[in-house]
């Protein structure tokens, strides 16, 4: 009986210190985008999301990146603009087919709305 109750504390201690050892994992590092004129460059990296990218392609990148996009209304859009999504005031503008502008609070390129 002994034995058996040691063997079962033991394992307990076990999935203990696993626990402590996943608190030392650092969290996960997003993309950084950096706006351009062309698009989005990924900073430490030569790769790019530039304007003419299917929003299949460039959405999702940025939710696994940044998190779920907020979208927002078209308001003050030029013609052709069906969507705006916001990432905590980067706002990309897509038409049914291709990213074609984005804008922040103190910059904008492509078509971006008002």
């Amino acid at each position: 009986m002994r034995a058996g109750l040691f063997a079962l504390a033991t394992v307990s201690l076990a999935a203990c210190t696993g626990g402590a050892q996943m608190a030392n994992v650092p969290a996960r590092v997003g993309a950084q985008f950096v706006p351009d004129e062309r698009g989005l460059a990924i900073e430490g990296t030569a790769q790019r999301i530039d304007f003419g990218r299917s929003p299949k392609g460039v959405v999702p990148v940025l939710e696994r990146e940044l998190g779920r996009g907020q979208a927002i209304p078209l308001t003050g859009c030029p013609d052709g603009v069906a969507q705006q999504v916001d990432w905590d005031g980067l706002i990309l503008t897509f038409t049914n087919e291709r990213f074609v502008g984005w804008r922040t609070a103190s910059a904008r390129a492509g078509q971006a709305c008002a």
